[in-house]
């Protein structure tokens, strides 16, 4: 028997439940992890509120973590007990310990530690999608980030810079403001006190930049669109506001014959091979130093609930893992 964070009803942070789980052993093809720190996201939340659909429950949330193999499947060549090991795959990660298909687990590079590991992947490889496939960032480009001191935020600010682009984003406060800014975001826009379409409009003399990257959703939306130059794509790869309402396409039209897509990392690493260069891009980066993995926060595994409840009251800034 080991511990997990599970729900048995869809509801706010206090269905968190720290609880008992059955262990098994590992089949063909599986391995078993200890795992020493796991990723919070606002995907978390989403499931447990039920806004994303689900299969069945009790649930156990959480998308990603590292940790230590334990014990291998009949059939497993590429990893072996001791090895350490991180994975994206949910909901299933707020626990103790884990069995996963060996084929979606990756090994870690020494330079990268647990910690950094399990805050880092779901966030740091829809970054990489995100600038170098759904919009392949490139030098000159001036692009718009929503929620740029976030956890997938900073990482894209310090992507995108990298890649050569001017970079706006959008804040909460003069904190992550500064925050935004020591992380590559040229333009820190504080929403609360100014217009974020207008100052766009302003930094771009009017003509609006080719990308947004919003994880906010339904607050941001049509100023969002409104930000694009023609033929602009706005990337919704969150929604931390809410889902956006009903939208009439033939708007994007009419706004420039614009460019819309709902990705998800599911998609972008459905085969191995995906996998593997996701990851392999951000452990470079990373082990470069070009991007910085800030972990700004950390609460033991069993207090998930006081970690839900900072993370939806925006008191949260960068990663945050969780401690088994």
């Amino acid at each position: 028997m080991s511990n997990a964070i599970r729900i048995h009803e869809t509801g706010g942070p206090e269905v968190l439940r720290w609880e008992k789980i059955e262990d098994r052993r590992p089949e063909p093809g599986e391995v078993r992890i200890r795992q020493t720190a796991v990723g919070l996201n606002f995907i978390d939340t989403y499931f447990r509120s039920g806004a994303y659909p689900l299969a069945k429950l009790p649930l156990i949330l959480g998308m990603e973590a590292a940790g230590v193999v334990e014990e291998v499947g009949e059939g497993v060549d590429d990893l072996a007990i001791g090895d350490r090991v991180t994975y994206v795959q949910g909901p299933g990660a707020y626990c103790e310990e884990r069995v996963l298909s060996a084929d979606r687990v990756l090994r870690l590079p020494e330079a990268i530690t647990d910690e950094v590991a399990a805050a880092m992947m779901l966030k740091g490889m829809t970054a990489e999608y995100l600038v170098r496939r759904t919009y392949p960032v490139k030098a000159g480009d001036t692009i718009l980030v929503q929620a740029a001191a976030g956890g997938v935020g900073l990482i894209l600010c310090q992507w995108a810079k990298e890649l050569g682009a001017t970079v706006i984003g959008t804040v909460g406060s003069q904190e992550k403001a500064d925050l935004a800014r020591a992380h590559g975001c040229d333009h820190p826009i504080l929403y609360r006190e100014e217009s974020f379409l207008d100052r766009v409009k302003e930094l771009t003399d009017g003509r609006g930049v080719p990308v947004v990257y919003d994880s906010v959703g339904k607050d941001t939306f049509d100023d969002s669109l409104d930000c694009l130059a023609p033929r602009g794509l706005l990337a919704l790869f969150g929604q931390s506001s809410g889902a956006v309402a009903a939208f009439n396409i033939p708007n994007l039209m009419a706004k420039g014959s614009l460019y819309l897509t709902r990705p998800s990392l599911a998609a972008y690493t459905t085969t191995r091979s995906d996998l593997e260069e996701s990851a392999g891009a951000l452990f470079d980066v990373v082990e470069r130093g070009v991007v910085r993995i800030e972990i700004q926060q950390r609460y033991a595994l069993r207090d998930a609930r006081e970690a839900h409840e900072d993370l939806e009251g925006r008191r949260t800034t960068g990663s945050t893992v969780l401690l088994p």
